[in-house]
């Protein structure tokens, strides 16, 4: 389980593809504490760390998570937000996010407010999802308030930290983003689908 507190941004230095597998071989601030079949988090996307080699680590990604991600997109020098699993002995900073995509959106705008960034991001609503005001989501694996909700579309407020030490300063409209909503959320409206 994750918060969606990024810890630090990792640059893709490889990627091969074996079969329909893509392997993605990072550098990362905290390569030298990872072990060998440890989850990480990759722009909201759980990997498990397949080797270690030196200052570099590698993860897999097989067909079905290329599919729905945004990983095929990834070229090497891309930086990439990274988070550990929570420790259960960790404060639970942002919200519960399990590190499994939904789905992916398309940056629609980026508005600059003078002081704090305003994204707004389009959507597939036929797939069930959905978001609202003031409530969780999380983009390329970092938790978000949502600002405005609609049923396609909502929008986030970015702070400068967040906008500097993720990957969100190089989010441009066009741009595809990870999406997964919240657990809660999901519930609910799997229940009231079934009532």
């Amino acid at each position: 389980m994750f918060t969606g507190i990024i810890e630090g941004m990792g640059q893709v230095q490889a990627i091969s593809e074996e079969g329909t597998n893509k392997h993605f071989t990072l550098s990362a601030p905290f390569t030298h504490e990872l072990q060998i079949d440890q989850s990480v988090a990759h722009n909201g996307i759980c990997l498990t760390v397949v080797n270690i080699a030196e200052n570099y680590y590698t993860v897999t990604a097989i067909d079905e998570t290329l599919q729905k991600t945004n990983l095929n997109s990834l070229q090497v020098g891309d930086k990439v937000n990274l988070e550990r699993c929570m420790t259960a002995n960790g404060r639970f900073d942002g919200h519960i996010v399990q590190g499994h995509v939904d789905q992916v959106a398309v940056c629609e705008s980026v508005e600059d407010q003078n002081g704090s960034w305003l994204f707004t991001f389009r959507y597939d609503p036929t797939l069930g999802n959905v978001t609202v005001e003031k409530g969780s989501v999380t983009v390329n694996g970092i938790s978000l308030t949502v600002v405005n909700s609609k049923e396609d579309r909502f929008s986030v407020a970015i702070i400068p930290y967040t906008y500097e030490h993720t990957n969100l300063h190089q989010v441009k409209p066009g741009s595809t983003v990870n999406l997964e909503f919240d657990i809660i959320g999901k519930y609910v409206a799997r229940l009231l689908g079934k009532a």
